[in-house]
């Protein structure tokens, strides 16, 4: 079989989730950080044949770039990786997947009391800004029917901040919802996102089937 170029890039932004993955047979990924505070999920165009485990997966990655058009053929314990004309392979041995972070079922989000849309160009900008800022905090609050997304820095009231309005909906107009933008670990795209008081937010993402479970930090809070 083919890795396409939509599971690579799913496989290598799950990368920079967790490390390692336990692939189930399908065409369904999942991953779930070391913390356990960021869950991603995604439907890909290619059906694995086996369940199996990657340690490194970074590693995995950069192995099938050693060769061109790489094929795979799964066996038990490992897999060969060939190149288009076979004269070239690499054999890839499986990690037991009792020794890796995996998630063992999906999350059921709660019902969402903020929704709104980000836009790709949006979370650009919001990546751009914490990086220029150095801060690592987005805060998510109402502000007259719309709802301000503000990347600002929790311990000095007087850091500079960056905030941007986007459409939304919320049920209550007090809630100051943080979250970590190093947890912001999503595809690029645009996305539904759906939050809920429990202090967990759900990214869809609008274009593929990609989409993450992200905790809210300890000092949001909601309807106070």
């Amino acid at each position: 079989m083919e890795l396409t170029d939509q599971v690579q890039q799913v496989l290598k932004n799950f990368a920079g989730i967790n490390p390692n993955i336990v692939v189930e047979k399908g065409n369904m990924i999942r991953t779930l950080s070391e913390g356990r505070n960021i869950f991603g999920k995604a439907t890909v165009d290619v059906d694995f044949p086996i369940k199996f485990g990657i340690y490194d997966l970074n590693e995995f990655l950069s192995v099938l770039s050693l060769v061109d058009e790489p094929k795979l053929t799964f066996n038990d314990q490992n897999v060969t990786v060939a190149d288009s004309t076979g004269r070239s392979n690499i054999k890839y041995f499986f990690t037991d997947t009792d020794h890796l972070t995996t998630p063992t079922k999906d999350i059921i989000m709660p019902e969402a009391d903020v929704m709104f849309n980000l836009g790709s160009e949006a979370l650009n900008k919001i990546k751009r800004a914490a990086s220029s800022l150095g801060h690592s905090e987005l805060s998510i609050t109402p502000n007259n029917g719309s709802i301000a997304l503000t990347v600002f820095d929790s311990e000095n009231p007087t850091s500079n901040t960056f905030s941007m309005d986007v459409d939304g909906r919320y049920s209550s107009d007090k809630f100051n919802l943080i979250v970590s933008i190093a947890n912001l670990k999503v595809l690029p795209g645009d996305y539904q996102v759906d939050i809920s008081s429990k202090l967990i937010s759900h990214f869809t993402n609008k274009t593929s089937s990609v989409e993450y479970w992200i905790a809210l930090e300890k000092s949001s809070s909601y309807g106070e």
